[in-house]
């Protein structure tokens, strides 16, 4: 077997001995892809179908263990090294070039304690995992709202999801989180463990290690809820956004809606006239009583004359996976988000005309209602900062042909640069674009945690080994 070439952490070339790669190998319970393996693509590919990097090695970790041996191994070649756990993250960063891949999908089990209202849940779980392990007790965790999506990305960037407004983000409902940090220790944080470590987590992203365990508050939830999802003609998008803005901040907060303006789809219950048209959705979950809700989304079906109104009860499990066709793995993905301050008739008329001049007719703009539980959390508590924002506007270009690539991207940048004054409060960190801004968009994002961040990104990895997305690169190091 010949020797891999790998890429170290200062950039340069390195040619890793066979015998080296064979003992690593040998150290796992799980095993190691090569280039030359045939699950080498599969192994590789992510969701967005815009990344195509090509690591050297990637070792399928099989549990806690054969994490520390990667970080190890990884530490003691020096080399370049990415974190894939769920592979959803927009901007692609699990999958590092020329580099080591310690890749989590493996590690994906989900245990429920139902008496405690606790569930533990691996790095690499996605939100359907979890749903399906807590719906059996009718018990939640309020994280996301795509069954696809990755636990651990989501959760470490805040997590925005159906109940936000009243169970506050994912990250705000962690116990702890197991991680591995870059001198291969297991340690705990908590907030009677590594507090410090802890409150960045909690919005931080994955700079400080690799997370191999969350451990999650669970909340009591019917066995089936109410689903809103009416579909409107563009026409009617002054009117629906309108009603929108004066009612929301007045609804029980176990309402969590998103306007979306998007297409509407080309299926037999929509007229034909209207498929493949500019729409705008309303898109909502009620997660309290169902008799409640029902109450609560009916003015939300019938501000006009809707093209459709799909929705029903049905158990929050299945709500989840609503949206996962329309955002399959392969498709070319890039997403901005900005923070606003209020949903006035001029906003409103300039998202319809962004939403009109769409290039692919499968993007959309998103108007997140925000407020509730994630306001009332102090903003420096935990290392997500903004939380003081009534709105957010999820701008999502998602197209399939990649000659399409730079007009969908520059869609979705003219959107986001139009709008990020309104707050001047930076990004929502999962929907980052490819964070070209940078660090003075970072600064921005974290306010004054900034600064508490990057000390403690100096405390728990002085020498900048993980360098993953967002790398707050700590103060003084390399």
């Amino acid at each position: 077997m010949t020797s891999v070439n790998m890429q170290t952490l200062a950039g340069e070339k390195m040619a890793l001995s066979s015998s080296d790669v064979e003992r690593f190998e040998s150290s796992l319970k799980g095993d190691v892809i090569r280039s030359s393996d045939t699950a080498y693509d599969e192994s590789r590919s992510i969701w967005n179908g815009m990344i195509d990097r090509k690591p050297s090695l990637i070792a399928r970790c099989k549990d806690r263990d054969d994490v520390v041996a990667a970080v190890n191994f990884s530490r003691k070649h020096n080399l370049m090294t990415s974190i894939r756990s769920g592979g959803h993250h927009v901007a692609g960063k699990s999958i590092c070039d020329e580099g080591l891949v310690i890749d989590l999908t493996q590690m994906n089990s989900v245990e429920v304690d139902p008496d405690k209202h606790i569930a533990r849940v691996q790095g690499g779980a996605k939100l359907g995992d979890l749903d399906e392990a807590t719906s059996p007790y009718n018990l939640i965790a309020p994280i996301g709202v795509v069954s696809e999506t990755g636990v651990a990305g989501l959760t470490l960037h805040g997590g925005f999801g159906w109940n936000s407004r009243k169970h506050g983000l994912a990250s705000d409902n962690l116990i702890s989180v197991e991680i591995v940090t870059a001198d291969g220790k297991v340690i705990r944080a908590s907030n009677s463990e590594n507090s410090d470590l802890f409150w960045a987590l909690r919005g931080g992203g994955g700079n400080f290690g690799v997370a191999t365990e969350f451990e999650f508050r669970l909340h009591p939830i019917e066995s089936e809820v109410w689903l809103l999802f009416t579909i409107y003609p563009l026409s009617e998008a002054k009117k629906c956004m309108e009603y929108f803005r004066d009612n929301i901040q007045d609804t029980p907060e176990e309402f969590g809606i998103i306007e979306v303006f998007w297409s509407a789809p080309d299926a037999d219950f929509i007229p034909e006239e209207y498929r493949g048209e500019p729409v705008l959705v309303s898109l909502g979950c009620f997660t309290g009583d169902p008799d409640e809700g029902e109450k609560v989304i009916a003015p939300f079906r019938k501000i006009a004359e809707p093209i459709a109104d799909l929705s029903e009860k049905m158990p929050f499990k299945e709500i989840q996976k609503v949206l996962d066709e329309d955002f399959p793995n392969g498709r070319h993905y890039y997403w901005k988000s900005v923070y606003i301050n209020e949903v006035n008739d001029n906003i409103i008329e300039r998202i319809t005309e962004h939403a009109k001049k769409r290039p692919s007719p499968l993007s959309s703009v998103d108007v997140w209602a925000l407020g509730g539980k994630v306001n009332r959390v102090d903003p420096e508590s935990t290392a997500f900062y903004q939380r003081n924002a009534p709105y957010m506007i999820g701008i999502e270009a998602n197209w399939n042909d990649p000659d399409d690539s730079e007009a969908n991207i520059q869609w979705a940048r003219d959107i986001h640069d139009e709008f990020k004054n309104d707050l001047d409060a930076g990004l929502y960190l999962n929907f980052p674009g490819f964070a070209e801004e940078g660090e003075e968009m970072l600064a921005k994002t974290y306010g004054p945690n900034y600064r508490r961040l990057k000390d403690i990104k100096t405390k728990y990895d002085p020498d900048n080994f993980f360098r993953g997305f967002m790398n707050l690169s700590g103060n003084g190091s390399k």
